[in-house]
């Protein structure tokens, strides 16, 4: 049985459509930097470290390996993830542990070589022609026992040998996803494709229909919102059942892996997932991961993980954001594009989600400019973090980010009785005639802009922290009133370690067009304290 543990495990602590990461007993919002797959070694970290520091991280997401920890089945070699705990802690850093186990994107790359050599044992997937694939099938028990074996191993020594409780969450195997084809046709899948769809799915999409995602609530109540039958006659013929019944093996399979760690240590548990190309069918994509349209079927096959999680490389950030919210988990980003646009993908995270962390992915090769924006978004969410974790899961906190397709009249947010309506600045360099890009140059493009995004916390009835960059906001009342609401005083400034307002200048002339915006200047994240009036 566990040991009791000399430091309070890190829990969450569900506010709302949001969570709160607890740490020490405090509320930690993680401001990471995911590494490279083949980063975390301490040879190679070394000489790193001080970098991610000047970034403003307080944790690194980061690999355990299962090919490295187990070697050899049933020896077991820590160093690797002992060196990035000890690492990580020695520069003031938590640890996301990522589990590398039986697949991570989609392939079966990481396990071990015992593993990968034995396929009658760890049979592998196989494609419709009956061709194997770099995929371990989700329907062998032996591969599943021995990567549950391995993973709580895993969280057996982090009990025992991570008594700081460096590592505060862990996510198990790494976007998962069927690739190529919708489902896999072993003959383990086939056999399992032509049986009955298991009872604890049909209950889940009983147990209140209304509440399911569209998209498999549709395709059930379609074939007749049947309680019995086998994958085709609860959901009907093609590549989205297909992806449903992969989805529930999938599911099953990280169920035995994450409930097997659960017992020996009860760390935050998450799976995260590689997102859709729009336009692309089951199959083109990574089909069958932990994806918000299927978040039905994940919740109900494994119920020991706390939350799907979203790598976001995609530029609709705000869309794929909200769609995991909207379908149940807490905001986690555990990969997102290291490009400028990093710096506000954070803010708005954490304003408008009340985010549990955001990481961008290759941290230890961000480039000057994206790092530069990154590390001010990160000091200004820094500074910000008591309020942000208030806040969490109220209506008192909003994000802003320029809405996809370009330029756009005013995005107006209702925040309580007030309407803001907020206009976005992408400062362009000089040299670039009329300020136009190439398109066809993203990295011109990249150059040439900056990114443009708001955090506004509303602390009293009509007195604001916002902090952000490249946002121009004015106010006015959200129903009809005779009341005309104007900037009463606005000053620039932050937060000392204490937590106490500093400010650096009173911004109540020009800057605030002679009290009548915010304005948050573009290529420089600031934060201002603002509180407004009302007159006729």
């Amino acid at each position: 049985m566990p040991s009791p543990s000399p430091t309070p495990l890190p829990r969450l602590e569900r506010r709302g459509t949001s969570a709160r990461l607890i740490v020490d007993e405090r509320p930690l919002l993680i401001r990471g930097g995911e590494l490279g797959n083949s980063a975390a070694h301490r040879a190679y970290l070394a000489g790193r470290w001080e970098e991610l520091e000047r970034l403003g991280l307080n944790a690194v997401v980061a690999p355990a390996y299962w090919e490295l920890v187990e070697p050899t089945e049933g020896a077991f070699d820590w160093s690797t993830v002992d060196e990035l705990i000890e690492d990580a802690a020695a520069h003031g850093m938590r640890v996301v542990l990522l589990w590398f186990g039986t697949w991570k994107n989609s392939m079966s790359c990481y396990a071990p070589e015992w593993v990968k050599t034995d396929t009658a044992r760890f049979p592998r997937g196989r494609d419709a022609q009956g061709r194997p694939l770099e995929i371990l099938t989700p329907f062998g028990d032996e591969s599943r026992d021995a990567d549950a074996r391995a993973f709580a191993a895993l969280m057996a020594h982090l009990r025992e040998h991570d008594t700081d409780r460096t590592v505060v969450m862990v996510q198990v195997e790494n976007e998962i996803g069927m690739i190529r084809e919708a489902r896999e046709h072993s003959d383990l899948a086939e056999r399992a494709f032509a049986s009955a769809v298991p009872d604890a799915l049909l209950a889940r999409l009983a147990e209140e229909p209304a509440s399911l995602q569209p998209s498999l609530r549709a395709r059930w109540e379609a074939a007749g919102a049947r309680t019995a039958g086998t994958w085709t006659e609860v959901f009907g013929a093609g590549a989205e059942t297909d992806e449903i019944f992969m989805a529930w093996a999938y599911a099953r399979y990280v169920e035995g892996v994450a409930a097997a760690g659960r017992v020996e240590l009860d760390l935050p548990l998450y799976a995260n997932a590689a997102l859709i190309r729009p336009g692309s069918a089951p199959g083109q994509y990574p089909s069958a991961g932990p994806l918000p349209h299927l978040s039905d079927v994940w919740r109900a096959g494994a119920p020991s993980l706390d939350f799907l999680a979203p790598d976001i490389y995609f530029p609709n950030f705000a869309e794929w954001a909200t769609r995991y919210v909207d379908s149940g988990h807490p905001l986690f980003v555990p990969e997102a594009l290291r490009s400028i646009d990093a710096a506000a993908n954070a803010l708005y995270a954490f304003g408008a989600h009340g985010a549990i962390g955001f990481s961008a992915f290759g941290i230890e090769q961000i480039d000057d400019r994206a790092g530069e924006l990154l590390s001010a978004s990160y000091d200004a969410i820094r500074q910000l973090s008591p309020l942000i974790s208030e806040h969490v899961g109220g209506a008192s906190m909003i994000g802003l980010l320029p809405p996809e397709g370009g330029h756009r009249p005013p995005h107006r947010v209702r925040l309580g009785d007030l309407e803001l309506s907020a206009t976005y600045e992408h400062e362009v360099s000089p040299g670039l005639a009329d300020g136009v890009i190439n398109e066809a140059d993203d990295r011109a493009a990249d150059r040439a802009r900056l990114p443009a995004a708001a955090i506004v916390i509303r602390t009293g009835d009509d007195e604001f922290v916002i902090a952000g960059i490249g946002v121009t906001i004015t106010f006015a009342g959200a129903d009809p009133s005779p009341d005309v609401i104007g900037i009463l005083r606005c000053d620039e400034g932050g937060f000392d370690d204490a937590g106490d307002w500093r400010t650096r200048r009173r911004l109540n002339g020009d800057e605030t067009h002679q009290g009548r915006h915010v304005r948050l200047v573009p290529g420089a994240v600031t934060i201002q304290r603002v509180a407004l009036y009302r007159y006729r």
